[in-house]
């Protein structure tokens, strides 16, 4: 017969307090360096000549021998701008502008006064502007004119014609002062011109602009008028100043010295 085994409780006990054998889990990482045996061959990286533009710091890296290759990443271009293929970088290709010499007029000239006037038509009212203009070289020719249109540079345009037409010539000392006492009035401004010695130009309102664009240095204007119209006190100062000029062809002309005239001349070999 067989023998029939039965377990106690105590028996039980034992046997779970047995301790049991705990499996060894291995974790591999990728930093662990494959065996001897199955260590690759070492492959040489080969970058190819790309024309794009790369930034130096992402270069692909220099691979020695026993060492793992490097992921070589991929070049970085630039983003294509429109405008560098109208200009190139740097200095603008436009060359400069020629720099002309401007001419220096003939007369130098003097807005004394200017106003706005209106004329009533049939139909309402029309504007314009009078001004008037003191022109001269300031070497003795002096010239008043007076123009009258709707634009302000086209009034002073006929202003400036006529100064000039009615500009004449002064009999001035050789420094270049009145050579006595004048005296003249026109409408209700009168004016006296006197020369001084070496005072400078005492004047003031449109006598001092006559007499600076005439190129009188030392001289006094004295108004004994009430007045405070610049027109009709410039009208007095140039009719004061006609008792001194030249008549009509008697002017003289500028003579040239030849032994001041410097002739240069270039040899040509």
């Amino acid at each position: 017969m067989q023998e029939s085994k039965t377990t106690t409780e105590e028996e039980v006990i034992k046997a779970e307090d047995i301790a049991t054998p705990v499996e060894e889990v291995v974790i591999v990482t990728e930093d662990v360096m494959p065996m001897a045996d199955e260590v690759p061959e070492p492959v040489e990286v080969v970058v190819a000549d790309v024309s794009l533009d790369i930034v130096p710091s992402e270069a692909a890296p220099v691979v020695s021998k026993g060492e793992t290759p490097a992921v070589v990443p991929a070049p970085i271009a630039k983003a294509f701008d429109p405008r560098d293929a109208r200009r190139p970088r740097g200095k603008s290709p436009r060359s400069p502008r020629p720099k002309f010499a401007r001419e220096k007029p003939e007369f130098d000239s003097k807005m004394i006064s200017i106003r706005r006037v209106t004329r009533v038509v049939a139909g309402g009212r029309r504007f314009s502007l009078s001004v008037a203009v003191i022109a001269g070289d300031r070497n003795g020719r002096i010239g008043l004119g007076t123009g009258k249109a709707t634009d302000t540079q086209l009034a002073i345009e006929k202003a400036m014609k006529q100064a000039k037409r009615s500009m004449f010539h002064l009999k001035l000392t050789k420094k270049g002062d009145l050579p006595h006492d004048l005296t003249a009035k026109f409408k209700s401004a009168k004016v006296d011109l006197m020369p001084n010695k070496g005072k400078g130009l005492i004047a003031g309102s449109s006598a001092r602009v006559i007499l600076s664009l005439a190129g009188i240095k030392n001289a006094t204007a004295k108004f004994h008028s009430g007045t405070k119209n610049k027109l009709n006190n410039a009208r007095a100062t140039m009719k004061a100043l006609q008792e001194i000029a030249y008549a009509y062809g008697e002017a003289p002309v500028p003579v040239v010295k030849i032994g001041d005239v410097k002739v240069e001349t270039e040899i040509v070999k």
